[in-house]
């Protein structure tokens, strides 16, 4: 489990040491991240030396779980997309029936609709770029910006029980032919 409290506090930090290994603390941080970061950076929030989470850091990524970018000479790491979207559909596979998954399909399809509607807009960008506008204040820039990125997860999360509803029956006799 990732950190939920900063790592420099110190009786939380040792708590997590105990109990979760070096490469499981390295997994964890490398999976919550939206942006690629460095393996020193990864190295302090896994509370692991650098050469530590370089060492597991080239293991995820051997395992497609975590992959690496050059950024200036610097390799940095992030979630593998692939990997992400194929674990997320498990999981909807193994905790959802085809029809719960169709009825939050409908939520979700409900909810753009509604952004679609009260916005009058076609995409979260929209929304986006209203809230750069030099007439809107500040809260109207927060309150577009935010129904922006829940627009957007909706989608992301529509898109994902598409495919679990697609493959359904596929997957659900096969288990092997979605491996993660």
């Amino acid at each position: 489990m990732p950190p939920t409290k900063p790592p420099d506090d110190p009786e939380w930090m040792e708590t997590w040491k105990e109990h979760a290994s070096a490469f499981d603390r390295v997994k964890s941080v490398t999976m919550t991240l939206s942006e690629p970061r460095s393996a020193p950076w990864i190295a302090e929030q896994a509370a692991v030396s650098a050469n530590t989470a370089r060492d597991h850091l080239r293991r995820l990524v051997e395992l497609s779980v975590v992959t690496e970018t050059d950024e200036d000479g610097t390799s940095h790491y992030y979630p593998d997309p692939l990997y992400t979207r194929l674990r997320d559909i498990r999981s909807l596979l193994e905790e959802t029936t085809k029809q719960e998954l169709a009825e939050q399909a409908t939520e979700l399809k409900d909810n753009i609709a509604a952004w679609k509607m009260e916005y009058d807009a076609d995409t979260p960008d929209t929304l986006r770029e209203r809230a750069a506008a030099d007439t809107v204040s500040a809260e109207q820039a927060y309150k577009l910006t935010q129904t922006a990125s829940d627009w957007e997860l909706a989608r992301y999360h529509l898109s994902l029980i598409q495919d679990a509803i697609t493959n359904y029956d596929t997957w659900k006799s096969d288990q092997s032919s979605l491996s993660v």
